[in-house]
């Protein structure tokens, strides 16, 4: 296809998004909404719109684009100009906002699946996918950006043509910059930095949900993408708190969370969803303990010990069966974490002596991580757990610096690497 676009067929599992009759894509059927223009301290400062009109050539009106606020730590802005790094759903692709456009790979086995050059859609700072559908939600802004960071651009890839206005589909508009997106097969989240958005998705796109939070310039925020649990989770008004709402019980239209959890005693830097929603995953800035509470109860299972020295988080990430987590930080190290048999996680050797004083005593019952390994610290990475299947297990590693580190671990603590590769040096459908 032309224009650096992939055949859709390529990186899409079967079908486009389809809702109704036959295969069409959902929001290539979409009617036309009017456009809401709403003052600057609205709270309801955002509008949803087909692109058929002239926003569709991503033109940005103004002198520039506002400054907007990182939607992930410094080092992300490095190396070969990667502005941020996400994984799908099911964590079997990663998408990569840059200067450059987008590009999306599969992890197993690693190759390029498709690409959106600058001259489409200008440098990128922000891209979701939808699981591996045709539908990918992207947010403008960086060296060279054709769209505002004020909106939320939809990217069809099933739709004919060649051109982003033929692309383009719909655009949620803000009054502030887009900080983060989730999506899942019903809901788009839309993170500000004060306030979260929930529209419905992607047929008929209305507002169902509006969220104060607090002060929250890194976008956090995480959408359980399970079919019998909508969670989502977010910072609450309390410095270290969580708020949690079930977006599939809580009436459309109400505008506070019906769960808090208290998680930390500073402010929270990173939190994750497990796949089925039963438990949420947290650190905060200090990033030396992790600690996982269940979402029903909000009781807390269990805490878990990243190291002494402080650390900024970069991801916590969930294996698909929930049994084993992994964590991301500058130090340059990925740890993995036993859940389900927590007698596989490392204790202090100070535990073996036997009752210790009430300073030592959180410390010496920590569990460490059975396993870890390192990448290079000056590069921000995001991580997941590989889905084949088999043991040992695998985690992989995506670094803003280009590097792909695949490695197995088993039940012992043994730790292997099983691959290494600069994923933006492969074309596509380059096999790994």
């Amino acid at each position: 296809m032309a224009g650096g676009v992939c055949q859709a067929s390529k990186w899409r599992r079967a079908a486009t998004v389809a809702t109704g009759n036959g295969g069409a894509s959902a929001v290539g059927r979409l009617p036309a909404l009017p456009s809401v223009t709403c003052p600057e301290d609205s709270p309801a400062g955002s509008a949803v719109r087909t692109l058929w009109s002239k926003a569709a050539a991503g033109v940005c009106s103004g002198p520039g684009l506002p400054a907007r606020a990182a939607a992930a730590p410094a080092a992300m802005a490095q190396a070969r100009g990667v502005n941020s790094l996400r994984f799908n759903q099911d964590q079997s692709c990663f998408c990569c906002a840059m200067e450059s456009g987008v590009r999306i790979f599969n992890v197993e086995p690693l190759m390029e699946k498709g690409h959106l050059d600058a001259e489409q859609v200008g440098s990128v700072v922000l891209v979701e996918m939808l699981h591996r559908s045709n539908l990918l939600a992207i947010v403008g802004g960086g060296g060279n950006p054709k769209f505002s960071d004020l909106s939320v651009l939809i990217w069809d890839d099933a739709r004919e043509g060649k051109d982003a206005k033929d692309k383009l589909v719909l655009e949620f508009t803000f009054t502030k910059p887009v900080l983060a997106v989730r999506m899942r097969h019903d809901k788009i989240v839309i993170v500000l930095r004060s306030r979260i958005y929930v529209f419905s998705f992607p047929e008929n796109p209305t507002k169902l949900f509006e969220f104060d939070t607090r002060d929250n310039p890194k976008g956090l925020c995480d959408l359980c993408p399970s079919l019998e649990k909508q969670l989502l989770v977010f910072p609450g008004h309390k410095c270290g708190s969580l708020q949690l709402v079930d977006l599939g019980s809580a009436k459309p239209g109400t505008s506070s969370a019906p769960f808090t959890i208290n998680a930390h005693q500073s402010e929270v830097a990173c939190a994750a969803l497990g796949p089925g929603g039963a438990l949420v995953a947290s650190a905060s800035r200090k990033g030396t303990l992790i600690r996982l509470f269940d979402t029903h109860s909000r009781a807390k299972v269990v805490e878990l010990r990243r190291g002494t020295d402080p650390a900024t988080l970069y991801c916590l990430a969930f294996s698909p069966d929930a049994a084993f987590l992994c964590a991301s930080s500058d130090k340059g190290t990925v740890h993995v974490f036993a859940l389900r048999d927590t007698r596989l996680n490392r204790r202090s050797a100070l535990a073996r002596v036997g009752k210790v004083g009430p300073v030592l005593g959180p410390y010496v019952e920590s569990q460490w991580s059975l396993a870890s390994f390192t990448v290079p610290a000056e590069a921000a990475c995001v991580c997941a757990f590989g889905r084949g299947g088999r043991s040992p297990c695998s985690v992989v590693a995506v670094c803003v610096d280009g590097t792909f580190h695949k490695y197995v671990f088993t039940p012992d603590g043994n730790c292997n690497r099983e691959a290494f590769d600069v994923y933006l040096d492969i074309c596509d459908d380059d096999d790994f």
